[in-house]
C-alpha cells in the first residue's frame, strides 16, 4: 500500500467511525477522538473482509465493502461505549 492509500484510508476511516457512531442507537459516552480511531481501524477491518469474501474490487462505488466498514465501526463504538459505561458504575 502506498503512502497516498494509506492518507486516503485515514481519511475515509474517519467518516466511517462518524457514520459508525450515527448507525448505533443512543448516547454514546466516548470521546470524539476515540469515535474517530475506531473508524480508521474499522475502515481497515472492513477492507480486510471485502477482500477476504471477493468484495473489494468492484466496478463503481464499493457498497458492500463500505456497508462492512460502517457495520464494524457501528460494533466497535458499541463495544467501546458499553465497557467504559460499566467501568465508571
Amino acid at each position: 500500500m502506498e503512502i497516498s492509500g494509506i492518507i486516503s484510508a485515514i481519511i475515509i476511516g474517519l467518516i466511517i467511525g462518524a457514520l459508525g457512531r450515527l448507525v448505533v442507537p443512543g448516547k454514546q459516552n466516548i470521546p470524539i477522538w476515540l469515535t474517530l480511531l475506531i473508524g480508521v481501524v474499522a475502515a481497515f477491518i472492513g477492507t480486510l473482509l471485502a477482500s477476504a469474501i471477493g468484495v473489494a474490487e468492484t466496478p463503481g462505488i464499493d457498497w458492500i465493502e463500505l456497508a462492512l466498514q460502517i457495520g464494524v465501526a457501528a460494533a466497535g463504538v458499541a463495544i467501546v461505549a458499553g465497557a467504559k459505561g460499566r467501568s465508571r458504575a
